[in-house]
């Protein structure tokens, strides 16, 4: 009776950890397909080191720590149509910079006094940003998603997969996205040739143009949103998530591991990573709990970007995006649901002010903000006590 009731169990488990190994592709594929068409970087240097990079996460923390694009310089480099060489000088810069934070310990000091209002703001901002971009996938498509649905169908797919998603998160999801990517093979068929293996990696060449554009242009934007949000943020959210299995989520150990993959990245011409909190809020949504995650988008992408990388890039492109917008929209309201444990007008005044600012202004000003004001009150209320 025993083993009967064992595998139903156990195969639960491998469906529910499979499910929140998916819910994050909302930010991964629009900037991978974007950088692989619109710059010039290889699908197989785009996915390996994500791929690889999810396999070492699975190992050092445990729980299911997100693997994303470095947003910020995603973007910059997409509006800038820079090249493999400046996006990989970006990469190596920010890898060292963060193996050296984490090396030094001094995060884990920052995080042991950063205020929780400020880090809530924060896990705003991002919520807020993936609601935007979100509307963006549907309102206005990026133009390397050739065959979007016009923008009122697309809205209306969204929302009601988006209802479906938050009603039943750990049912529907790997379902619906088997179904986006058999509508992504069937609507690319013919279009794009179908080719086996990986595809040709773009060795970069580094020089003191490549790094002096790339420090100026992609990492002085990023280097505050990482801090935070890659590192602050989701050793928070792992506690919160996971208990005493998130202690290992530390800010230092945080910024070692994307420090490495970031070296990795710039090795290969690839696309740079990041830590991002909502990652993370969008896998323990759809029911993302140990190691099996990760391990699972991990080998995942590592075979698609061996076997298929030659001829992915061409079949992503038919990706349905009202898919990846329910995606986003799941994960944002997983995010903001963090700051429910704030308690108090003060608190909850910073937190609101540093998301909003962050999210319509710059993450960098809002937490120096939030900071200024956390001190200011604080030092009041003593005063007035």
């Amino acid at each position: 009776m025993t083993g009967t009731l064992q595998a139903p169990r156990v195969a639960w488990t491998w469906w529910r950890e499979a499910s929140g190994s998916v819910a994050d592709l909302g930010v991964l594929v629009p900037l991978a397909v974007v950088l692989v068409v619109g710059n010039g970087l290889s699908a197989t240097a785009v996915l390996l080191p994500v791929g690889l990079t999810y396999l070492l996460v699975a190992r050092v923390y445990g729980v299911p720590v997100a693997v994303q694009p470095l947003k910020a310089l995603a973007a910059v480099s997409i509006a800038a149509g820079a090249g493999v060489d400046v996006i990989a000088s970006g990469a190596l810069i920010m890898g060292v910079l963060f193996l050296v934070l984490g090396a030094t310990g001094l995060l884990d000091r920052v995080a042991g006094i950063f205020p929780v209002a400020v880090i809530r703001g924060v896990q705003l901002a991002v919520g807020l940003t993936f609601v935007k971009i979100a509307w963006g996938l549907v309102a206005d498509p990026p133009a390397e998603f050739d065959s979007a649905p016009a923008p009122l169908v697309a809205v209306a797919v969204g929302l009601v997969l988006t209802a479906a998603l938050l009603r039943w998160p750990r049912h529907v999801v790997l379902v619906v996205v088997a179904g986006a990517l058999a509508v992504a093979v069937a609507t690319t068929w013919g279009a794009t040739s179908l080719e086996w293996g990986p595809s040709a990696l773009a060795v970069p060449h580094f020089s003191l143009a490549s790094f002096a554009t790339a420090a100026t242009l992609l990492v002085l934007p990023q280097v505050p949103l990482t801090f935070t949000n890659s590192c602050l943020a989701p050793a928070d959210a792992a506690r919160v998530y996971f208990g005493e299995r998130g202690a290992r989520v530390a800010p230092g150990r945080l910024a070692r591991t994307l420090g490495a993959a970031n070296v990795l990245v710039a090795a290969v011409g690839g696309m740079p990573v990041c830590h991002g909190a909502g990652g993370m809020s969008a896998h323990y949504s759809f029911g993302g709990r140990t190691w099996r995650t990760p391990a699972l988008i991990g080998g995942a992408l590592v075979l698609a970007a061996l076997v298929g990388g030659a001829g992915l890039a061409g079949i992503l492109t038919g990706f349905p995006l009202p898919v990846l917008a329910a995606l986003l929209l799941v994960a944002a309201v997983a995010h903001v649901r963090l700051l429910s444990d704030l308690r108090g007008v003060t608190a909850w005044g910073i937190a609101v002010g540093v998301g909003v600012l962050g999210f319509m202004v710059s993450l960098g000003w809002a937490v120096l903000g939030g900071l200024l004001a956390h001190v200011v009150l604080d030092r009041a209320r003593r005063v007035t006590v």
